[in-house]
């Protein structure tokens, strides 16, 4: 049976290897899996002209490369709102779509929340470095969860360029025009893993938007997980198995 065409795409904070190894090493051979890292990290600054489209155009150039005609695409966070604009912009391209939270799905329907949300989102643009990060992951949790802590010891040299990229990255989704009309004639099967102790004003209102435009699509909660400990790292296994199901959905190839 042919192997399963999957292109992952990490979130601002991850590179793609780190945050995918879990997954990777329990999809099984019958899978082949390329785990992506986001052009917004191509060069050793985010470009000033960034955009979604930058994301689309890298995932199109990586399946193309791979002979890949049509493929499963599985995005966390910005790397889930990138994988929206791929399949607004070329769906046809697309055998599945998985959510791993996203962090943006576009600017119709907002909740009062939500547009609050993204408002304290953009005053975190304005903060030092080392404030930034913390309210970064304080807006991603539910009310009364406590953030994770940094990692005893040097952070890694690509942490470097994390809050410059973040910031382009909520910048990139203030001007991006995600094209719902497009998104709903989506023919493909549609996944969302949601958090139970993520913000629900981020997450959860985004993931109840979306039922509103794909057709076959499928909500799937994780009660004791939020934004930065995902199913990908910390249950890959029932990931996997979640996955698989919605691969088998699709038109094209399945494991």
């Amino acid at each position: 049976m042919p192997l399963a065409p999957v292109i992952l795409l990490p979130g601002a904070v991850l590179p793609a290897a780190l945050a995918y190894g879990r997954l990777l090493s329990v999809l099984g051979p019958d899978v082949d899996a390329f785990a992506k890292d986001l052009e917004l990290y191509a060069t050793d600054s985010p470009p000033v002209d960034y955009t979604l489209d930058d994301e689309v155009g890298g995932v199109l150039q990586a399946a193309d490369a791979r002979g890949w005609d049509r493929f499963h695409l599985v995005g966390y966070s910005g790397g889930g709102a990138a994988g929206l604009a791929v399949a607004a912009r070329h769906g046809d391209r697309l055998l599945s779509l998985a959510l791993l939270e996203p962090a943006w799905a576009g600017d119709w329907d907002w909740s009062p929340q939500h547009r609050e949300l993204w408002a304290a989102q953009r005053r975190m643009l304005a903060l030092p470095a080392d404030e930034f990060m913390a309210e970064f992951m304080r807006l991603a949790v539910a009310p009364g969860v406590e953030p994770p802590q940094q990692p005893p010891g040097e952070p890694a040299a690509w942490m470097a360029l994390r809050p410059a990229g973040i910031s382009a990255l909520v910048r990139a989704f203030d001007t991006y025009a995600l094209d719902r009309v497009a998104l709903t004639s989506f023919q493909g099967p549609v996944y969302f893993a949601l958090g139970g102790l993520s913000n629900p004003d981020q997450y959860g209102h985004i993931a109840a938007r979306l039922g509103q435009v794909f057709g076959d699509y499928r909500v799937e909660v994780f009660d004791d997980r939020h934004h930065f400990d995902p199913p990908h790292r910390t249950e890959p296994e029932r990931l996997a198995r979640s996955l698989r199901a919605v691969w088998a959905r699709s038109e094209g190839p399945a494991p």
